[in-house]
């Protein structure tokens, strides 16, 4: 399985709620670079956070790819959702290539978990950093870091 990690881009400081933070003109052009990195992947669906920012970057990311495939909107994505039940609902996605648009501190977290078995060593995931795990299942220590790639700076 090849699951790809995208944190959404740069978003604006404040809003009336976290969760409305919009995408900044910068963070536009990160999640494209992004798009750039995943083009020709044969990517089957994209879970996606229900926070502003995140919708955003899949938009973006889904248009720049042509993508038609299932994009789903859950409420597990967001930047301090349970990593337990991240993982448990990750379980009922069979799939060989799947992609979550997600934030920190939940990004950096699940990645360290699936590589390292802990959550001692989150991964660094900087806004529009992508990262590509690799693995027989969805298990704690077991995949591997196959990618990891972060936006250019400005």
């Amino acid at each position: 399985m090849k699951l790809w990690l995208l944190r959404h881009g740069e978003a604006e400081p404040t809003a009336r709620t976290d969760a409305e933070r919009n995408l900044t003109a910068h963070g536009l052009r990160q999640v494209r670079e992004a798009a750039g990195l995943l083009q020709g992947r044969p990517l089957q669906a994209v879970l996606v956070s229900p926070y502003l920012r995140a919708q955003q970057t899949a938009d973006v990311l889904c248009e720049a790819l042509g993508f038609s495939g299932s994009r789903v909107t859950v409420p597990w994505l967001t930047p301090d959702s349970d990593l337990r039940q991240t993982l448990r609902e990750l379980d009922g996605y069979a799939l060989q290539e799947l992609l979550l648009v997600t934030h920190q501190p939940l990004v950096g977290a699940l990645a360290g978990l699936l590589l390292h078995g802990h959550r001692q060593q989150p991964l660094a995931m900087n806004t529009a950093s992508l990262a590509l795990l690799e693995g027989d299942a969805l298990l704690a220590g077991l995949m591997i870091l196959s990618a990891h790639k972060h936006p250019a700076p400005i």
